[in-house]
Formats: structure tokens, sequence, C-alpha cells
């Protein structure tokens, strides 16, 4: 890895997706390092087997690699063994599985269940559905002036009647922090579970479920430089043990008969069918590379970068930053008179790529007053020149808009 005279990363030439290209749309989905694409590569060349089946070696070897992976992810974010580790297809299936096998058997008529008004709405529309079904309500936590979670709101308005509280890690619109050990506290000091979405957060900051004392905490390998179709769930083991399956299908079994079926324990209860074999590879790569890397290194890094992007953006009229200025990794802006459509497109056509609309986050909107936003996000690729590069191009943008 090459270190510029500022002590910031640039491992660009691991990643071929970005060598001629500035991609500021890390928080939609990370470009992928050359360590990932390869194991990736080999998964599916000569070492490609099932797993959990076969009596061949291959297969044997391939399954030893995919649980080698669950411990590795455990490790990775402080679960206390891997049995607490259920692979999902992302976040969003994470969330659904506990929405449908916790929250639709432990909600009843009445109860409550505590968002936030920044939350993806793969944080918003599981518990929804959770909720229509058994009569249970939603309450929504406000925002502080600068875009947090207002944990004192919260703690004034969560009641014995909430079960389930879910929030974001870090603001996929805002990049704005949680303090999820206190949102925690808040929680189990009302007696509710609490689900973390850790999708912005695990590719940025170091993560230890224990540590933050939540109940569940999901994630997504495609954010993290890993394959998308693959991510993570969490959740404490007691609470999972409690669970019924998400699915029905092979390897989720004990034991089938015509009469009556019987479960395996987690997490492979909750696995149902041929698993994605070379996604969990190819996540096992990337948490390899984030940690040759360190976190808290990658996390200085993007800081800086967004800090010197947002100081330039706030330097230019017309131009509104949203979040606050200690934000993880995301920067969401607009010029003014501008569509953020309009903004993408022109910033597109000078090499540099960014997200422009609602972000799954419409209600978040809506709170800005907005109906989108532009947003230039980042990853251990990006460098200064993605931040010169974006700025350059607002400043075209204002010049074809007047």
């Amino acid at each position: 890895m090459s270190v510029f005279a500022s002590e910031r990363l640039s491992p660009r030439a691991d990643f071929p997706g970005v060598l001629d290209w500035h991609y500021l749309d890390s928080a939609a989905t990370a470009q992928k390092p050359n360590a990932v694409i390869d194991a990736i590569a080999r998964a599916y060349g000569a070492d490609y087997a099932t797993v959990h089946r076969g009596v061949y070696e291959r297969s044997a070897n391939m399954t030893l690699a995919y649980e080698a992976a669950r411990r590795k992810v455990a490790g990775f974010i402080g679960a206390a063994s891997d049995g607490e580790i259920v692979y999902v297809r992302g976040a969003t299936e994470g969330i659904n599985l506990v929405a449908q096998c916790w929250a639709g058997e432990q909600l009843k008529a009445g109860d409550r269940i505590l968002l936030s008004m920044l939350e993806h709405h793969s944080n918003i529309v599981p518990w929804q559905i959770a909720a229509e079904r058994v009569g249970a309500h939603i309450d929504v936590v406000p925002l502080t002036g600068d875009g947090r979670i207002d944990l004192d709101a919260m703690a004034a308005m969560i009641t014995p009647a909430h079960k389930m509280v879910a929030l974001a890690h870090v603001s996929n619109v805002l990049g704005s922090v949680l303090d999820c050990r206190r949102a925690a506290d808040i929680a189990h000091g009302a007696g509710a579970k609490i689900l973390i979405d850790g999708c912005q957060a695990v590719p940025r900051i170091a993560v230890d479920v224990q540590a933050l004392d939540c109940d569940f905490y999901v994630f997504s390998s495609h954010k993290l430089y890993g394959p998308t179709g693959i991510g993570v769930l969490w959740g404490r083991r007691e609470l999972l043990d409690a669970m019924p399956p998400y699915q029905g299908g092979g390897s989720m079994i004990d034991k089938v008969t015509f009469e009556k079926t019987t479960y395996a324990p987690p997490p492979t209860r909750f696995e149902a069918g041929t698993p994605h074999i070379t996604g969990v590879v190819g996540l096992s790569a990337a948490i390899d590379y984030v940690q040759a890397i360190g976190l808290d290194q990658i996390h200085a890094h993007e800081c800086a970068l967004l800090a010197k992007a947002r100081s330039a953006l706030e330097d230019i009229d017309g131009v509104r930053v949203f979040g606050p200025e200690d934000s993880a990794g995301i920067l969401s802006f607009e010029v003014g008179g501008v569509h953020p459509h309009d903004v993408g497109t022109i910033l597109d056509e000078t090499g540099v790529a960014i997200r422009a609309g609602h972000h799954c986050a419409q209600p978040l909107m809506r709170h800005l007053g907005v109906e989108a936003t532009a947003r230039a996000s980042f990853g251990v690729y990006s460098d200064d020149s993605d931040v010169d590069a974006l700025v350059r191009g607002i400043g075209r943008v204002r010049k074809i808009f007047g």
C-alpha cells in the first residue's frame, strides 16, 4: 500500500474499477480490490464445490473455508461465537428476517416499534409489515439540528410498550454516527430489544457488537469491498435460539417426515438451500483486506477527505451541505436551483460519479425540505484528486445553470 506525504491512504492501484475514474458513490456500493476479485475467481474455478454436502475432498475443503469465514466475521464484529453469525443476502434480508422471525413472534396488538427519522427504507418497511400484521404501532425519533438521531428525545419518548428499537449506526444520507451504546442502554432500560443497521458503519469504523450491547446487527458485504448478494445478521444466541425459521428447504433441517419436521439450531436454521458459497469467500477476502489496512486508518483517511470536501463546498455560493461536520465518509449537498439529477449528469460528464436521488430515505428528504440530494461518499481508494474533481465539477454545474 502506498501512502501520500499527508499520510492518507492511497491503495488505488488495488482497485481496477477506479484507476481512471473519480468514484464517489461508495455508500451505494464499494469497488472491489484485486484480492477479493482473485478470491472469487479461485472459488468459482479450481476450488469450486458445494458445502456441507459432499464427502469428497474439495467439498470438504470448501466447507472448511466457508465456516472459517463465519469465524472470521464473528471476530471482525466482536461476536461471542460464530454460532451467532447468520449469512443472508444482505442487510435488507437480515432486517426482514428479524422483523418476521422475532417481531412476528414477539409483538402483539398495542406494542410499539421505535425507528428514527433518518432510516433507510430497508429499516422502515419491514417493521411496517410486521406492525400491520399484529396491530403494533411505529414511533419516530426526531433528529438534532445537525442531523443526528436525538437520543435525549428517544429517552423521553420510549415506554415499556416499545418492544423493538431499530436504528442506523451511520446514516446513508448524512453520515451522522449513532452513539449505539447509549441507544442500547435507553432501549434496554425500557425492556426493548435493539437492532442496529451497520451497512455504512462496518466499512468505516471498528465495530464490537458486545461493547455496543445491541441485540441484532446487520451489514452487507458489497459496501465492505466484498461481493453483492451476501451479508450478515448477528444476533444474541438466546434470541436466535427462540426464533422460528425464516425459510424452509435443504440444510436448515434436523429431521424431515411428512408428519413433522424438526429444525437445525442457529445459524443453520436460517440458511435454507445452497448458500452463496463464493460470496462468503469474497466477504472473507474483503475482511482480510480492510483489516490489513486497519479500520481506524480507513476512518481517519475518509474523515480527512470529507473535511476537505465539506470546506470546499461550503465556500461555493449556492451550495447547501447537509449533516454534521464529523460525518463518516458521506456528504450530501444541493446546488441551489439545480436538480440533483442534473448535478449528477454534469459531474458524470467530467468523470465524477456521485449518487443523486432520495437515497431510499424519503422521510428524511421530507424532513430536510428537499425531494432529493446529491451525495458524495468516500472509500479507502478515494484521494485528494477525487475531491478536486468534485469541486471543479460543481463549478461547471454552476456555470452551466448560471
